[in-house]
């Protein structure tokens, strides 16, 4: 839902940014984004959930207001194993591309790791690498939307497909034995 909030034309402003939307009311409203994204999750449970992580404001007029780019559940379990099992089997579904012969190619696979950091470098690097990667992320997600069909209906083609590229963070300890 707010991936089509950031994406959808009804739902932006001049400026192309997300518009700060009436909760109801005819045409755009928060009621209708979540009406045609967010499946059978009732209105008032979306909004809550929403404001209680941090990705929504409700402001002065009762306007509701986008304050994040995405949305990472923090207590529901089923949601964070849909996300654990698209994630894993997206890696996994690259890492047999790539074990295979294939005459398009690759699939881009690539990590950067050190094994001799400090405890101290860390959170600079976790703040670091998320900024980072955030700001490429959605350079990727505004070039994907002026081509999918959904987001940009005047685009032509053939065939219906899903692309895309995922970022992960890892940290540990680091063992002799993996050496």
């Amino acid at each position: 839902m707010i991936a089509a909030w950031r994406r959808d034309r009804n739902f932006l402003d001049a400026e192309g940014q997300p518009a700060p939307l009436p909760m109801t009311g005819s045409g755009v409203s928060f009621s209708e984004l979540v009406k045609r994204f967010s499946g059978d999750v009732p209105v008032r449970a979306t909004l809550d959930e929403l404001i209680r992580v941090g990705a929504v404001e409700r402001l002065e007029d009762g306007s509701v207001s986008l304050l994040t780019r995405t949305y990472i559940p923090e207590s529901s379990d089923a949601d964070k194993l849909h996300i654990l099992g698209t994630d894993v089997a997206h890696l996994i579904s690259t890492i047999d591309h790539n074990l295979k012969s294939d005459p398009i190619g690759p699939f881009f696979q690539r990590k950067v790791a050190y094994d001799n950091l400090p405890d101290e470098v860390l959170p600079l690097f976790r703040k670091h690498s998320a900024k980072r990667a955030q700001t490429f992320l959605e350079s990727l997600d505004r070039w994907l939307a002026q081509r999918d069909r959904d987001v940009t209906p005047t685009n032509k083609g053939t065939g219906r497909n899903q692309a895309g590229i995922g970022i992960y963070y890892f940290e540990e300890p680091f063992s002799i034995e993996e050496d």
